[in-house]
């Protein structure tokens, strides 16, 4: 597949959904070939080097990205074509907290506008990068999507940890969805 307004041609392809998401796990058209699209760390969409600057497209093409393995596709019903991601395809930009304790939900917001209450079909999840012991979180967002969680929103987790027994060790987490997220060890 050629890169040359093949971008235009594969967001005319989308059919017009009447309300939710198009259903790309469905979708099994034969790959096409990868384009020079990316997702960078930050959530900034690319096509041929230059930041993608309409909120609306991103969105469109948000739509119809598909995760098989370790690598990420935009689907229609008629092309699958391959992309790039640097670290996940989502950020989430925003949190809403209600209740508290155990009854507290967590409700995330992404750059592209989806929104999902941490839980059971939604769970946080802490990466630990080995070398800078940086953490890396996230929340699941659909299907095996996730979002990385925007510096800031994790500061307000942080906030909203409270302690809680483990396997016998003392933990720092957050609950949401009837569900306790372990952050990182008390200690």
């Amino acid at each position: 597949m050629q890169d040359s307004g093949k971008a235009s041609d594969l967001l005319a392809q989308i059919p017009k959904a009447e309300k939710g998401l198009p259903p790309v796990h469905l979708w099994n058209p034969e790959f096409c070939g990868d384009i020079d699209m990316r997702i960078a760390r930050d959530g900034t969409w690319y096509y041929l080097g230059t930041p993608i600057g309409r909120k609306p497209m991103v969105r469109l093409f948000s739509t119809i990205i598909r995760r098989d393995g370790d690598d990420y596709f935009l689907v229609t019903p008629v092309e699958k074509v391959g992309i790039k991601v640097d670290d996940a395809p989502f950020v989430a930009v925003s949190l809403e907290v209600q209740g508290e304790g155990e009854q507290q939900l967590l409700r995330f917001t992404s750059n592209v506008d989806d929104q999902v209450e941490a839980g059971p079909e939604h769970p946080l999840r802490f990466e630990i990068d080995a070398q800078t012991q940086e953490p890396s979180p996230y929340v699941h967002m659909r299907s095996n999507l996730e979002a990385l969680i925007h510096r800031n929103v994790f500061y307000q987790l942080v906030e909203l940890a409270v302690p809680r027994q483990i396997d016998g060790q003392q933990w720092l987490g957050v609950w949401s969805g009837g569900s306790f997220y372990p952050i990182g060890r008390a200690d």
